[in-house]
């Protein structure tokens, strides 16, 4: 027994064990969860007030973006974690696409073991047979509501009620603000890089390059209420000085060289023309000395890092 618990402490990951304490409302303590994280080992405790029945942590939120690989986050049970079987699956889907891992302290769920592994399975399993029993209660009840002339859905929407709106509209927000924080970290150090120096226009190009579909106006909206919520810096709303044509292909052929740095002047070229894109006198017909003025204008500019200076 004592050989096998020091093979499973020697296996586990080398990095930092973050805590994360979570209660519900102002008036309770994450005295006693801390307690517990620091005898189990974390030197770092994120604290968060908020709701159980939420999926908006804004802590969380934060910590799950800048986790950094190799580093553990552990909470005392999964109910301070997480609202779901599913909503649980999804944090920790995001904390493994960063290469960290997780662990309950009062539950058999360990991301670092094969028995904790299995026991996330089995969750996931229970999850989807869950979704599926809930799908086929739904369609019953609609049949069955319909069999007696009843119309499906919420009598409150139906009817306009303002309380049910405002119920549906807030839990519109907060499924937005969720969606929001949960991809930020893969756009927004664009945003940030390139505001308010550019246009909108411009930095959803550059982000479409890289294989992330915004329009200017989401991702406008998208940073609108992550500056309201105190998580972006309000400089990047201000407008963006008036820029001549030429100014916004520098910022699309940096976007695509940024992207796949390896690709070469010509493949560039063959790039803005499948884009429909005019060359700066106009043309239809993209050269490589064009895309390399460019990339060199960019350069001058810091919108593409000096490869002499790496």
């Amino acid at each position: 027994m004592a050989a096998d618990t020091q093979n499973r402490v020697s296996r586990r990951p080398q990095g930092r064990q973050i805590g994360y304490a979570r209660v519900s409302t102002g008036e309770q303590a994450t005295e006693a969860q801390e307690i517990e994280l620091r005898a189990a080992g974390c030197d770092t405790i994120i604290q968060e007030h908020g709701s159980g029945a939420s999926r908006v942590r804004l802590a969380l939120s934060k910590l799950v973006r800048e986790i950094g690989a190799g580093d553990t986050l552990v909470v005392v049970r999964l109910d301070r974690l997480a609202r779901s079987v599913s909503h649980l699956l999804e944090v920790i889907e995001d904390l493994t696409a960063r290469n960290a891992h997780f662990r309950s302290l009062r539950d058999p769920i360990d991301t670092t073991t094969p028995q904790g592994m299995f026991s996330l399975q089995v969750l996931g399993a229970v999850a989807q047979l869950e979704r599926a029993l809930i799908s086929e209660r739904t369609k019953a009840g609609i049949k069955a509501a319909k069999s007696k002339g009843k119309l499906p859905g919420n009598p409150g929407i139906r009817e306009r009620r303002p309380e049910a709106l405002a119920k549906v509209t807030a839990a519109q927000k907060a499924a937005f603000g969720a969606r929001i924080q949960g991809t930020a970290s893969q756009w927004l150090p664009t945003v940030r890089r390139m505001r308010p120096d550019h246009t909108w226009d411009d930095i959803a190009r550059v982000l479409k390059q890289r294989g992330l579909d915004w329009t200017p106006e989401r991702l406008r909206r998208a940073v609108k209420w992550l500056v309201a919520e105190h998580l972006a810096d309000a400089g990047l709303l201000r407008k963006s000085p008036p820029r001549v044509p030429e100014g916004r292909l520098m910022t699309l052929v940096a976007g695509i060289h940024a992207s796949n740095p390896d690709l070469t002047l010509r493949e560039i070229a063959a790039q803005l023309e499948r884009l429909h894109e005019r060359t700066p006198r106009g043309g239809s017909k993209w050269s490589p000395s064009s895309v390399k003025n460019l990339i060199d204008r960019a350069r001058r500019s810091g919108l593409i890092g000096d490869p002499s200076a790496e």
